[in-house]
This record gives C-alpha cells, structure tokens and sequence, in this order.
C-alpha cells in the first residue's frame, strides 16, 4: 500500500428538511385545523482515529463527502426523517485544520476518538408550530437549516517515542531491523527508504517503546533536495531524537562531521521546536572500523558534541542492547516527569 500522509478534502453535512404547512381535511371533520409536520435534521460528518488504518489513502482520490439531507415534513403530524450520519476513519495520529484558516480543529491521537467536523442542518418547522388562538389556520412553515461545510486538511503525524535521523546509507533501517521485528527495505543504495516505518522495541516482556524510521535527510532539504523534509512531520511527536551517523563511508571524501552537521542545520530550518528535542549521537558502522574507540573520540571532539555517545553496529547488534535499554530509561523518566506535572494543582484563574 502506498503510504500517503497528507489530504485535502471538502465536507458537506447534510441540508435540514423543509416543514410543511398542511391542513387536516376527513369526512365529518371540515375544519381539522393545521397538521404540517417539521422537517428532518440533516445528516453530520464524524471522524473517528482507528487503529487499524494506517495512511490516509481513502482520501487522495475521493476527496468529496457529503452527508444524507434530512426529508421533508408531511401531513398528518407527520415528521421528516433524519439523514443519516457519516463517519470518516482516520489513523491514529491524524490532525485536522481548516483549509481556509489554517486553524488546527482537532488532533486525533487516541484510538477511538470521535469528533464531530461538520454539523447537519435543523429541519424547518411545520405549521403546527404555528397556531394560536387568533390564528387557527396558519399557513407559515419554515424551510430546513443548511448543514455545514469545510475543506479540510489532513496530516498525518505517526505516534513514536524515538525518531530516527540521519544521512542515506547512516543505516537506519538496518537498525530498526536489528532491535525491532519491523523489517524495512535495506540495500547498498541511497533513499531505499520510501515512507516512514514503525518498530516496537520490546526490552523485556513489560517495558517497549515505538521507534520511527524516516528517508534520510541530505543538505539542501529545506530547498527540496532529496526528499526534502516531507516526513520530518513524523519526528514532531517523539520524546527522543537518535541522530545516526556513518563512521565508515563508502566515499573516502565524505567527512562524517560535515554531514552531521548539515543534518542539524537542516533540522533547525525545519523546526526550533524539534531542533530542541533531546537528542543523542549513535555512531554507525565501527565493526568497520580498525580502532573505532579512537576514531569514535575524534570524531566527537571535532563534531563538538557533549551529550550522549553510543558506538554501534547495527548489522552486527554491537551497542545495540546497550542502547536501547538507555532509551527506555529516558522514556520512562520523561513519562513520570509529565505524570507528576499533571498531577500539580493548577493556579486559580479569576
């Protein structure tokens, strides 16, 4: 299945049904008085976030969603019928803004979460809202409200604890084969890596995590080269940034210290707020290398680097263990720092 993350469709609630205004006329009975009944209500658009689905495909080619117009009032007391509701599945983790405004209308990060987009118009009133004591045939009705309507844009931004960042090649999709069961596409070219692809790191039968793997990034993206940053969206909700970096380059010319920061600057042309993400230094690929300790220590002198260091190799499983024990750790430290935060009492507000 093509993995499709962003859509623009247009939503149309259902019209309300016209009242009607009608008199009742039987044998015996010539002046029944009004009996026009109300018109039903139109039809409202829910979305609902669903596990299940996981791209916004349905809706890159059908891209128009109209609900059922309420039907009209009738004779005899006789009310219209409501449309019926429609209901737009989404994957979990889908926002919703308003095409026009931009505005983001709602985020869709828990499964099961329904929202209501688009409300169906009230039905009209017949005439027997209408008689009074002075006024025993009245002929006024009201026509049905007209139900709301939007153009609506939909992104996608996958539910991950750990990103992963880096070059083509830096081996990120061999990593996330080696600590998770997810098996993405691997091979001795750049970009094999299409469309972002989820892992389930499981540490022990109690404690995971979810790691995310995006194309890599390559200097120039913010200009559009390469992929350009049409997934970097999907490290916007992870906890934790894994910048993956290549120590033994197929190209002798290739500096691995310039490349990792041209990832950084591209990531800060991005996004501030994801530029601030913690973020740790996983260096690739040392069983390639003939002394990697000492290699791995010039590398983070140059680079400038002060926060966390971790030598892998993702082929071989060397540091792998290691690291992902780490990352849990953090994982669940940052949990219990948000639950204690929720827990503070918050300041009364006049």
């Amino acid at each position: 299945m093509k993995f499709i993350d962003e859509a623009t469709i247009k939503v149309y609630a259902g019209d309300g049904g016209n009242g009607v205004a009608t008199f009742r006329r039987e044998k015996y009975e010539p002046m029944g008085g009004p009996n026009g009944g109300d018109g039903g209500r139109g039809g409202s658009i829910f979305v609902v976030a669903d596990r299940n689905i996981n791209t916004l495909v349905d809706y890159r080619y059908t891209r128009t969603f109209k609900a059922e117009r309420g039907e009209n009032g009738s004779g005899s007391d006789c009310y219209g019928k409501g449309g019926e509701d429609m209901i737009l599945r989404v994957p979990v983790g889908t926002t919703i803004s308003d095409k026009a405004t931009g505005q983001m209308m709602v985020d869709l990060s828990v499964d099961g979460q329904k929202v209501m987009m688009a409300k169906g118009g009230n039905g009209g009133l017949g005439n027997i809202h209408f008689k009074t004591s002075t006024n025993r045939s009245p002929r006024q009705c009201t026509k049905g409200d007209p139900g709301e309507a939007f153009e609506l844009y939909l992104e996608l931004k996958v539910l991950a604890d750990v990103g992963l960042l880096g070059m083509p090649n830096a081996g990120k999709s061999t990593f996330i084969r080696s600590v998770s069961a997810a098996k993405p596409k691997v091979a001795d070219y750049p970009f094999t890596t299409l469309h972002p692809n989820l892992g389930v790191v499981r540490v022990d039968s109690n404690r995971s995590f979810v790691i995310a793997d995006v194309p890599g990034l390559i200097e120039g993206a913010a200009e559009g080269a390469g992929l350009g940053h049409q997934f970097l969206r999907h490290l916007q909700r992870t906890s934790l940034l894994l910048h993956l970096v290549d120590l033994a380059p197929f190209d002798d010319a290739v500096d691995p210290v310039q490349e990792a920061k041209a990832i950084v600057n591209e990531l800060k042309k991005y996004d501030q707020e994801l530029f601030d993400k913690p973020r740790w230094l996983v260096l690739n690929k040392i069983d390639m290398l003939e002394d990697s300790a000492q290699k791995v220590a010039d590398f983070v002198k140059a680079y400038g680097w002060e926060g966390p260091v971790f030598p892998i190799s993702a082929i071989s499983g060397v540091g792998c263990q290691t690291l992902t024990y780490a990352i849990m750790d953090h994982i669940e430290q940052a949990r219990a720092q948000r639950e204690l935060e929720d827990a503070q009492p918050q300041p009364a507000t006049e």
